[in-house]
């Protein structure tokens, strides 16, 4: 095995098991490890360190995986990793009323840049990193063995693939193409699933539990949904008594979508109103027009892909808030979220606080929100929080 020598005092990090070493803190490679394999981090002296993926195209050079030298980081080391991923989402899934979550959550389940993805009977993967790869044929053995699934998808991200210096390419890993629409089942409610054609992995499983603590409020209410995608929020709302959901999503295809799940669960359709539009546009033209809601949920996209994006995605995140905030009548509630890594909590509740100066509110947190214990943090790696959200009553 390959070592990798660190530079002197950089050995801080790797001590308290962070699983990233960048390029930066590389003083030299004695041979020349392929990209994608496992090589021995060792420190200015020689002396062990960790094991890792090594991969020279990538900003982050070294994925650590294992600091125990004695321990060999061999084909049963990941089968045993995938085991106990999946066997850590069990409680989810022995309910009866979810049958989608997230098995494997990459670097939080110690293996680095892959992503895994129950959708019923269907499992979807992304593949992030040039080692995860390589470890592919074991990973899926392993999957089909503990879960015998009629299919596994390949929704691997193009440019997140970039950074390892990979192409992608989305295809069928096991049995067959999965079928256009996929039935699961999320808090007792019904979802069709588009797992190759719909957004990231097909859907957003990571806003299970904060679906169900907003529609808790939403009994006789109106509420708005916006970027609402294929209905998590407005189907659990109209399933607690929502006096009525309008839901805004820039997609055609998931207006039809969420418009099928309505049917699919028997929902009072009457409640509802869907507008395909752009949300910031039509935040404004509900302005215009002087309708006001009694909740109104804001989770857009991911506006801060990295620090050097947090000033612009700021603003971005204060003027939707902002004209939100306008829309809501006297003691209204906001859900309001980031899925972007670089924006933190006390951050966002500055950004908040701004954005309610600016409308002329006065705002009252009243509840957190954070991703559910399927995308666990790892406490040697806080950069896998990435979902923070903020319950404020607006005045």
């Amino acid at each position: 095995m390959i070592d990798v020598i660190l530079k002197k005092g950089k050995e801080k990090a790797v001590h308290q098991r962070h699983p990233w070493v960048f390029s930066g803190a590389i003083e030299r490679v004695k041979g020349k490890p392929a990209n994608g394999d496992i090589v021995r981090l060792v420190n200015a002296g020689g002396d062990f360190l960790a094991y890792g993926f090594y991969n020279d195209q990538s900003r982050v050079a070294l994925r650590l995986l294992e600091w125990d030298e004695n321990t060999e980081v061999d084909e049963g080391w990941f089968r045993i990793k995938v085991a106990e991923a999946v066997a850590g989402r069990n409680d989810i899934l022995s309910t009866g009323d979810t049958n989608t979550c997230r098995l494997i959550f990459s670097e939080s389940d110690y293996l680095p840049g892959l992503i895994v993805d129950r959708y019923a009977e269907h499992l979807a993967v992304q593949v992030l990193t040039s080692g995860i790869e390589k470890m592919m044929p074991v990973i899926i053995d392993e999957l089909r063995r503990l879960l015998n699934p009629k299919s596994i998808f390949d929704k691997s991200d193009a440019s997140s693939r970039q950074h390892e210096g990979m192409d992608t390419e989305n295809v069928v890993l096991f049995g067959d193409n999965p079928p256009a629409s996929v039935e699961v089942k999320e808090n007792g409610l019904l979802y069709n699933i588009n797992i190759a054609e719909g957004q990231k992995s097909g859907f957003y499983c990571d806003q299970r539990d904060n679906r169900r603590k907003v529609a808790a409020h939403a009994k006789d209410k109106k509420v708005l949904d916006c970027f609402s995608y294929t209905g998590g929020f407005t189907l659990n709302a109209l399933y607690n008594g929502a006096a009525s959901v309008t839901s805004v999503d820039s997609s055609a295809l998931a207006i039809e979508t969420l418009k099928e799940n309505i049917q699919l669960n028997k929902l009072d359709a009457g409640k509802h109103r869907a507008i395909q539009s752009d949300v910031n546009k039509q935040l404004r033209a509900f302005k215009d027009a002087g309708e006001t809601f009694d909740i109104i949920v804001l989770d857009p996209p991911k506006y801060a892909p990295s620090r050097s994006a947090l000033d612009r995605a700021s603003r971005a995140y204060k003027d939707l808030n902002r004209i939100g905030m306008l829309l809501l009548n006297k003691g209204g509630l906001l859900a309001t979220f980031s899925c972007s890594g670089a924006m933190d909590l006390d951050t966002f509740k500055q950004v908040l606080a701004w954005a309610a100066l600016d409308a002329g509110k006065q705002v009252q947190f009243i509840s957190q929100f954070c991703q559910p214990e399927d995308h666990p943090i790892r406490s040697s790696f806080p950069e896998g929080e990435y979902l923070k959200g903020l319950f404020c009553r607006v005045f």
